[in-house]
């Protein structure tokens, strides 16, 4: 008996598939890079020359604070340390992003734990 053939896959099929599959660049990506690269040399330049209008650093820091410090400053206030469940009701976040925040601070040092579920500022 004869084998009955399927429907024959083109060879640009193919490449497209690989290229997919293997997560290979195609060209629009490569020219996406190389457009985001030349902005990134052309605000270095700018900021070398000193052409950009870059503010002071303390009218920098003003901006909105992020949650790892609102979780550090509620700690540092506490001078007998604080638990889980004042940091919890202080910060109004929940309790998975504080325990992320925590294990973040312990690990980088800027707080220590006084005791089980206390913490201090280091």
């Amino acid at each position: 008996m004869s084998r009955k053939k399927g429907k024959t896959i083109s060879f640009d099929a193919m490449v497209k598939f690989f290229m997919q599959n293997y997560d290979i660049p195609t060209k629009k990506d490569v020219d996406k890079l190389m457009a985001k690269l030349d902005l990134l040399e052309n605000l270095i330049r700018q900021t070398a020359s000193g052409t950009n209008n870059v503010t002071s650093g303390a009218s920098r820091r003003r901006t909105a604070m992020t949650a790892v410090d609102i979780v550090l400053d509620s700690i540092k206030q506490a001078k007998q340390g604080l638990g889980f469940a004042e940091i919890q009701t202080k910060t109004g976040f929940d309790e998975k992003k504080i325990r992320n925040i925590i294990f973040r601070l312990n690990k980088t040092g800027k707080i220590k734990r006084k005791r089980r579920g206390i913490y201090i500022a280091a």
